[in-house]
């Protein structure tokens, strides 16, 4: 159990909340918080002057560290760009009108695949170690597996840019084999590979296009 107070870092130990059996119960978050979350939240395609702290993307990635994944394997990795030179350098290899809300932003993600992922295997589920020599005999199932935890982890990382008051906007057109080349280069890095760049930043009016619709649940929920 965290005990840690220090200010823009969460806690697992919140006062005047019992708890049951150890954990503590889920409680529905209210209408705000669902708004915030859910309902109200929209991809930005603009943001403020406001920048982004460093503070605020440690907080981020906090929340979103707690995301499933498969076998608690953690695929997904994480380079924050915040720089001028740094989105300069991004945005030579973005797409079409995405190169704008690059340099446009305070803050900008990369999300890459770590393709080795499995080798932290023995270290994040000691009980499945066995599970590292098996993916390294197979690297299509070793490549399903890390493509499908880290878009679950994207997910938890877009949810959790709105939880701490940042709006997102994911994009995939961008030149995925330069972004490697021009960023992952350290040691530990040379099997990182990008797979979306999200900006983040403070919005404001003009950050939102009109709200498409969603399909109906009529359209896509079934009961048995």
């Amino acid at each position: 159990m965290s005990t840690d107070t220090q200010p823009g870092r969460p806690t697992t130990d919140q006062p005047g909340v019992p708890r049951q059996g150890g954990r503590r119960p889920l409680l529905p978050l209210e209408d705000a918080g669902r708004a915030s979350l859910f309902t109200q939240a929209r991809t930005a395609n603009r943001f403020t002057d406001e920048p982004v702290s460093d503070a605020e993307l440690a907080e981020l990635w906090e929340l979103a560290r707690w995301a499933p994944t498969s076998a608690n394997t953690q695929p997904l990795r994480v380079l924050f760009v915040r720089t001028e030179e740094g989105r300069a350098r991004l945005a030579a290899r973005m797409a079409g009108g995405n190169r704008e809300r690059v340099e446009g932003a305070p803050a900008v993600a990369v999300l890459a695949v770590d393709r080795r992922f499995h080798t932290r295997i023995p270290e994040v589920m000691p009980p499945m170690a066995q599970l590292q020599e098996a993916l390294e005999a197979d690297p299509a199932k070793r490549e399903g597996m890390g493509g499908f935890s880290a878009a679950m982890q994207t997910g938890y990382l877009l949810l959790a840019a709105r939880a701490v008051g940042l709006a997102a906007g994911p994009m995939a057109g961008f030149d995925a084999e330069g972004v490697d080349a021009d960023f992952f280069t350290g040691p530990d890095e040379e099997h990182w590979h990008a797979v979306l760049v999200v900006t983040l930043g403070h919005p404001d009016e003009s950050s939102y296009r009109p709200r498409m619709p969603r399909l109906a649940a009529e359209d896509v929920v079934r009961w048995a």
